[in-house]
């Protein structure tokens, strides 16, 4: 399996995020050091949850797929006499 990892865009957004969820919700300031931490923590911690889930979604869409196919194939056979 590959490895799960973010860019340093990423990693700079959820900081941001992160700290600007810190100080509107909980009235707390969060210095850099410490979000870049707890992103850290939570990406490793949850973060292979998030993907497999999101493997689980695609491939349920896919199987969709494949059965609209599959009967549009059954569709156009051509009778056996």
């Amino acid at each position: 399996m590959s490895e799960i990892s973010l860019t340093n865009a990423q990693k700079d957004d959820f900081v941001d995020k992160l700290q600007k969820y810190f100080d509107k919700e909980l009235d707390q300031d969060i210095g850099r050091f410490d979000a870049e931490f707890l992103v850290d923590f939570i990406s490793e911690e949850f973060g292979a949850h998030y993907y497999n889930q999101g493997l689980t979604d695609a491939r349920a869409v896919v199987a969709k797929q494949v059965d609209s196919i599959t009967e549009a194939i059954y569709e156009i056979e051509k009778p056996i006499s």
